[in-house]
């Protein structure tokens, strides 16, 4: 009571950390430390390093309102398309900040939001506007298995793989995880229509 308030959605990625991590410092009157700004440093380092590999890339992602939108916003700054973002408990006020960020990057042009709606419109989606993978809780794996849209577990919950709730998401540590996350999935859809077409240059599999 009495003190001034800020309100954030879930700190993710560089700029959504950034923000947080400057109120932050600007309420207490204390400077970020000269550790957190090499953290920083060594995302944006690593999002160089890989972002010919998720460029372009179309993601679906589904949880709670304020992962999906520190997700889309993150997704936004890799240079992939957040083309469908859907929250059951979304909410009218969500879906404008949703769409204020999509807004404000050319890799947002054409991608929708989707308050109140369930998994099984999203499965709808996947089938008459495919992406390239899906991002959500484990019950995607069953949309996973309709649709054959490649799942990337992130959020809440995750119940048919162990500790993945130990690996934070938040801050610049938590964007290199989420990053390590993505890239992983995609390099393992690489490798499986490799071994499929019977490819076998030796530098493209072992360097990526």
């Amino acid at each position: 009571k009495g003190q001034e308030v800020v309100a954030f959605n879930h700190p993710m990625g560089v700029a959504g950390t950034d923000r947080f991590l400057m109120e932050v410092a600007r309420l207490s009157g204390r400077v970020i430390p000269e550790e957190i700004t090499r953290e920083r440093g060594r995302l944006v380092d690593a999002i160089a390093d890989s972002s010919a590999h998720i460029h372009g890339k179309r993601f679906a992602l589904y949880g709670d309102p304020d992962l999906t939108l520190g997700l889309a916003g993150f997704l936004l700054e890799l240079g992939a398309e957040p083309v469908h973002i859907l929250a059951t408990n979304g909410t009218p006020e969500w879906e404008a900040r949703v769409q204020a960020s999509l807004d404000s990057s050319p890799f947002g042009k054409g991608c929708h939001v989707y308050p109140g709606r369930d998994l099984w419109h999203m499965r709808s989606l996947l089938f008459t506007e495919p992406v390239d993978f899906l991002i959500g809780n484990t019950y995607g794996k069953f949309l996973e298995r309709d649709t054959r849209t490649p799942l990337i577990r992130i959020g809440f919950p995750i119940f048919d793989r162990h500790h993945h709730h130990r690996y934070p998401l938040w801050g610049y540590q938590g964007a290199m995880n989420t990053l390590v996350k993505i890239l992983d999935k995609i390099f393992d859809v690489t490798d499986a229509d490799t071994n499929i077409a019977g490819k076998t240059d030796y530098s493209f599999d072992i360097i990526r």
